[in-house]
């Protein structure tokens, strides 16, 4: 692994550029956490915890004192196994809690974890600013008409299968170059449609091996090259855990490994459930960087 000094290797996005996420810039000169708020009451690591507005508020406000740049809210599991929740059940949890950040946060910008076409154009209204699709496109037809009217941020991830059977064995002749290939072309449909304000997500964990997994990790740079910014998702998830022989309440450590690793290799964006300790890292890296 060769550490990617940030901002170095032709990406987009380096210094003092930013992405435009509705009416709000992201600042994307150093690397940004998103903070995870999962209003779900099955979400694999902290599921039930934050499923009525002032805990969910209170958590929020946590989030955004230790660093937080954005807030990306969830309310249908899509963990492994995950069962469908019906469209009328996510929005009915997801829009009072969109409308009260926003009420109470208003220059935070918000993330939708959804893949639903009617509901991300439904959260856009209520002041979201940003859709985070773990299909990237592919279980609704109709998401790129609702990014191209509303100006909303995309983070487009990579997904095989579905939640409920992505960890079915997951198979690839090579992951790297099959997600790229991926990238390219959904990144080209949206271009077509006018959208700008892309953020990759290799979807660490969305039907991948362990072994997928760390591939992925040691050659982020890859995905750094096609010139716009790379989430990386990998708080607390089972790469970590199948590993070291732990649960998710106890992979913070792991976590903050696999963060490090992610930072030097070139990545934009940690979406986490631990705010502070991302933040740091991020400190730590950039003082190592320099």
């Amino acid at each position: 692994m060769t550490p990617n000094k940030w901002g170095d290797k032709g990406t987009l996005f380096s210094k003092n550029q930013k992405l435009k996420c509705g009416e709000k810039l992201l600042d994307l000169s150093i690397p940004r956490v998103i903070g995870v708020l999962n209003i779900t009451p099955d979400s694999f690591y902290d599921g039930g915890r934050f499923t009525n507005i002032p805990d969910g508020l209170n958590h929020v406000e946590k989030m955004i004192a230790d660093g937080a740049a954005i807030i990306d809210v969830g309310a249908a599991s899509t963990r492994p196994g995950a069962a469908l929740v019906p469209e009328d059940v996510e929005s009915d949890r997801l829009l009072p809690f969109v409308k009260a950040i926003r009420k109470e946060f208003p220059g935070i910008i918000i993330s939708i974890d959804t893949y639903r076409s009617k509901v991300a154009s439904k959260a856009v209204d209520e002041g979201a600013d940003m859709i985070n699709d773990i299909s990237g496109g592919l279980f609704d037809d109709k998401m790129f008409d609702v990014l191209s009217q509303t100006g909303a941020a995309y983070i487009l991830m990579h997904i095989k299968g579905t939640p409920e059977s992505m960890q079915h064995n997951p198979s690839y002749e090579d992951v790297v170059k099959e997600i790229l290939l991926f990238f390219v072309s959904q990144v080209k449909l949206l271009r077509k449609m006018g959208v700008e304000n892309i953020i990759l997500d290799p979807g660490f964990g969305f039907g991948k091996s362990v072994g997928h997994n760390y591939e992925i990790l040691q050659k982020l740079d890859n995905f750094v090259e096609l010139g716009l910014p790379v989430a990386v998702g990998v708080s607390r998830k089972s790469m970590i855990n199948k590993v070291l022989g732990t649960i998710p309440s106890e992979a913070l450590n792991g976590t903050t490994v696999l963060n490090t690793i992610a930072i030097l290799m070139g990545a934009h964006i940690l979406r986490v459930h631990d705010v502070k300790e991302a933040v740091e890292t991020i400190e730590l890296c950039a003082n190592f960087m320099k």
